[in-house]
């Protein structure tokens, strides 16, 4: 396998499966005019995902510190898929709940072990990680654009041609998945040996505490921000969707800025840094008038995924003997903890507005900064090497696993 082909793989699949993540949110205008779900109501259907998600994913992240489990990658794509696919067969409420629950174990299933394996493939670049990191912002890009085209077009009863993501995903997974198993057969032993290096717990919840905060700016917005831009502009749904496509569009710039970002300055620095510009712009989208909100739903976007790959990397070198736990915290749990917060924002836009409701989102990112402020960078056991450093890497390191 060519030295570039596994990140360029994960990156893709990355994509298939955090396009679920996506069409979660931008399923709720369509529950809401389809079934007439109140606020409050439609956002449990992201908290269903979430909170599945938050509990799963550590324990993915614990199971796969003890055993490489790379077979997880194309399963758990098709339960991403599957799950959203049978979302709008039902006009039960709870089966509905149950559905989108079976996604989100899907992606919690997904993200350790993928991190894990990426950041073999990624050979200790940063931007390497950038770039599997944009692969699932362009997932989450991609998800109202296709639910749109799909649902918009024929309801929810057509829901089950979402799957065909999850279908590409899991295929895409496959080679990389062949690799990683003929490398384990060769080593003899399907267990992960722990990285030297000494744990910084401190620091490390830290860091989890900063990324719960950055994770109910971006959910709350990514669930309400299509229904605020239609209220503020008085557009059609086309205007809403638009305004969710430009929040996850943004994040892919973030993901790969980044990662460069990071090739010339330390990852805290530019986490604090993005975090204040997030700060800003979040109270742009709530105080700014006119189409102005479009630009900064992207600086939001951006300023919140600027730090996105950081944190990881950042989690599993404060961390280095439970690299799985880590991504399973910092892309798992902290990041679907976001979505406990959605039915209390929905609860209070029903009870005065969404204005009112998307208010104290400005503070999110601005506690996030807060905690960075207090975070060292830390040595990196195996090292995050330099980009420059990583291109030339010896071919041992040109296979993952």
């Amino acid at each position: 396998m060519r030295r570039n082909t596994p990140i360029v793989l994960l990156s893709v699949g990355h994509a298939c499966v955090d396009v679920y993540q996506g069409c979660v949110a931008a399923l709720v205008p369509f529950f809401i005019a389809e079934r007439a779900y109140s606020l409050a109501v439609a956002s449990g259907i992201v908290l269903a995902a979430s909170l599945l998600s938050s509990v799963a994913q550590p324990v993915f992240g614990v199971l796969t510190d003890r055993w490489a489990m790379p077979w997880l990658l194309p399963v758990s794509t098709l339960l991403g898929g599957a799950g959203i696919a049978l979302s709008g067969l039902s006009g039960s409420y709870p089966l509905t709940l149950a559905f989108v629950a079976l996604s989100g174990i899907g992606v919690a299933a997904y993200h350790p072990e993928s991190a894990r394996v990426a950041r073999i493939a990624a050979q200790g670049s940063h931007r390497a990680m950038g770039w599997f990191s944009m692969g699932g912002t362009i997932g989450f890009a991609l998800a109202p654009l296709m639910v749109a085209a799909v649902v918009a077009t024929g309801g929810l009863r057509w829901t089950p041609l979402l799957v065909l993501p999850a279908l590409a995903g899991a295929a895409m997974c496959l080679p990389v998945v062949r690799a990683l198993q003929e490398r384990q057969a060769a080593d003899g032993s399907r267990t992960t040996p722990p990285p030297p290096g000494n744990d910084d717990v401190a620091s490390f919840v830290k860091l989890s505490l900063a990324v719960v905060f950055r994770s109910i700016a971006f959910i709350g917005l990514s669930t309400f921000v299509s229904l605020y831009v239609r209220q503020r502009l008085g557009g059609s749904m086309v205007t809403g969707t638009a305004a969710l496509t430009v929040l996850y569009l943004g994040s892919t710039v973030g993901s790969v800025l980044g990662g460069s970002l990071a090739a010339r300055w330390d990852r805290v620095t530019v986490a604090r840094r993005s975090y204040l510009v997030a700060a800003v712009a979040v109270a742009g989208v709530v105080w700014v008038p006119g189409p102005a909100v479009y630009l900064f739903v992207a600086l939001t976007s951006a300023g919140l995924y600027v730090p996105f790959s950081l944190q990881v990397t950042l989690g599993q070198d404060y961390l280095p003997s439970r690299v799985g736990t880590a991504s399973g915290i910092t892309l798992g749990l902290t990041v679907s903890i976001g979505g406990l917060a959605g039915p209390a924002i929905g609860a209070l836009a029903d009870a005065t507005s969404l204005r009112t409701a998307l208010a104290p989102l400005v503070l999110m990112p601005a506690l996030s900064w807060l905690f960075f402020r207090t975070l060292p960078e830390p040595g990196v056991p195996g090292g995050m090497l330099s980009d420059d450093a990583a291109r030339s890497g010896g071919g041992a390191a040109a296979k993952p696993g």
